[in-house]
């Protein structure tokens, strides 16, 4: 069998980099009110409630896809 150091190493880097960007989603959504923007959808039935964050999803995307692509721009 091969050496798997490389692909444990990538794979805790990976790990610590998702941590961080949570932790920076969770900071910035404190600031700036992210998620409950006009467009989510949200249902409260009762003993039921359904929250599916549409608008704020599609806002992280943009957001993170141009910080990804002004980093990795060659």
């Amino acid at each position: 069998m091969g050496d798997f150091s490389f692909l444990g190493k990538m794979l805790v880097g990976m790990g610590i980099f998702i941590a961080l960007m949570g932790l920076m989603v969770l900071g910035l959504g404190k600031l700036f009110s992210l998620g409950r923007l006009p467009g989510d959808i949200y249902i409260q039935k009762g003993n039921f409630t359904f929250y599916f964050p549409l608008v704020t999803s599609l806002v992280l995307s943009l957001i993170l896809t141009l910080v990804l692509n002004l980093l990795f721009r060659r």
